[in-house]
């Protein structure tokens, strides 16, 4: 079930607010976590039950490291941070890394070893592996795993105190707004509203506004231009003019897609009554790489900072670790963003960026440059990774870059193309999206005050984004498969 669409938007989300409101304050985190369960096991029941034992042995690893044992009385301490940790609490932080780590290895890249190692024995003309299972990927596991492992580990270090309430602790897990595609919502950080949030009209209404933009973004911009970036992507070669214009176009729907999702998801949770931290600030307009890293997808860089980057050293232990350590981070970012060599291609692409912005004081080698030149060059350099990310194959990535750079290179269907690309409804909305990037202000800024012209253009996108979904065929979220 996708947030875009006209189930969900009459549907469930109603039936969804109207159990909510109606039940006991002390039994909503309850109600929420079953309609949570409903939602993700709408495609899939079985789904579920993975989503429930991951939450157990965290639940569990939680409570065993703030009792220092399995005698669970009273209310559990809370650990203090720099503390010495005995070896049950150790042990119980470990097991659930572990856990979290098998969960998410089993069903995220069963397949990708599997295919990586019958190419392995062929080259060296052994036996193959012969029938393999083939491994479905559940949605969203990369998120509830990692979200639901911070837990323990926060308890661990004495960022978090254990959570007695079996029911609170599902609900942080499952809770659905972010379930399927984030943002990572760390316990810390909504800890305390899962027991003391409350319910004003005031957030209700900036939770419907977010949602509204969030609709517009994706139905308005994102689909249109990732029909765009489909049509170049997959009618391989392409005139370069088109491998250009397809390029950007998948900048613009996978900014759109996943920055709609996630303002989709933060008045999802405003409606709920929880606050969400901030996911995107305008990231198109950094002025290096590493500043575009503190804008994009801006849960999963701190997470990969504080659980990934830190523990590894940081930049703690000398320029030459501290470069490795960031390349290292950005390789396993891009293989948890995908099971394919094109997506760790992609994270070490930025790593290595970043890597050489570390050496020149967190500043490209551009930096000299006028700030428009800046933005425009790192904006380059993002969407030249982006095609590793799009591309389904290393040999599908380097034809598309050929054909970005080769004038001559056209395709059985240029003709085709170029119908659908040059449509008026094509280009004006290829066309807002860059405006919308780079002349706009974003939806956290435009949704401080509401008054009542914004009202206005609230109910207006709403409207017409709803309109396009009856017609629209082209619907998907790119950052569900993740």
């Amino acid at each position: 079930m996708v947030f875009s669409s006209v189930f969900f938007i009459f549907y469930f989300l109603p039936a969804a607010l109207l159990v909510y409101y109606a039940v006991p304050q002390k039994i909503k985190n309850i109600a929420l976590t079953l309609i949570s369960y409903v939602f993700y096991g709408w495609a899939n029941p079985l789904f579920v039950l993975l989503m429930l034992a991951s939450t157990l042995i965290d639940y569990v690893a939680g409570l065993v490291q703030g009792y220092n044992g399995f005698c669970f009385k009273g209310e559990p301490p809370e650990l203090k941070e720099g503390e010495p940790r005995s070896k049950i609490q150790r042990g119980a932080m470990i097991a659930s890394v572990v856990s979290n780590l098998a969960i998410l290895g089993f069903f995220k890249y069963h397949n990708f070893a599997c295919r990586n190692a019958c190419a392995l024995l062929e080259v060296l003309g052994l036996p193959g592996l012969g029938h393999t299972m083939n491994v479905v990927l559940p949605l969203g596991i990369s998120f509830y795993t990692f979200q639901s492992m911070s837990y323990a580990i926060d308890v661990y270090r004495g960022h978090a105190k254990p959570m007695k309430s079996f029911g609170d602790f599902a609900c942080f897990v499952a809770m659905f707004p972010q379930l399927v595609a984030g943002p990572i919502i760390r316990f810390s950080e909504i800890a305390r509203q899962l027991t003391e949030r409350t319910h004003a009209s005031d957030k209700f209404a900036r939770g419907v506004a977010f949602f509204a933009f969030g609709l517009a973004k994706k139905a308005l911009l994102a689909n249109p231009c990732g029909k765009l970036a489909d049509v170049c992507f997959d009618s391989l070669p392409v005139h370069a003019l088109h491998a250009w214009l397809g390029a950007f176009a998948y900048s613009f729907q996978i900014y759109f897609d996943f920055s709609g999702y996630s303002d989709m998801a933060v008045g999802l949770g405003l409606m709920f009554g929880f606050v969400f931290a901030r996911n995107f600030d305008m990231p198109y307009r950094s002025l290096s790489i590493t500043e575009f890293w503190r804008r994009w997808h801006i849960s999963l860089s701190s997470w990969l900072r504080d659980y990934l980057y830190i523990p590894l050293g940081g930049n703690r232990k000398g320029k030459g670790r501290t470069y490795l350590n960031l390349i290292l981070v950005m390789l396993l970012g891009g293989l948890w963003h995908g099971a394919g060599w094109t997506f760790v291609i992609w994270g070490g692409f930025h790593g290595i960026m970043l890597a050489l912005e570390r050496m020149n004081g967190k500043k490209p080698f551009y930096h000299r440059a006028p700030a428009w030149l800046q933005t425009l060059l790192t904006f380059l350099l993002v969407t030249f990774a982006w095609i590793f990310f799009r591309c389904g194959t290393l040999p599908e990535a380097l034809l598309y870059i050929k054909c970005m750079f080769s004038a001559s290179a056209a395709g059985t269907f240029h003709g085709l193309i170029e119908g659908i690309l040059f449509k008026p409804y094509h280009l004006i909305s290829f066309a807002c999206a860059g405006i919308c990037i780079w002349g706009c202000r974003d939806t956290w800024e435009f949704t401080q005050e509401l008054a009542p012209i914004k009202l206005f253009a609230v109910f207006l996108l709403f409207a017409v984004s709803v309109l396009l979904l009856f017609v629209q065929s082209y619907n998907p979220f790119i950052y569900f498969i993740f």
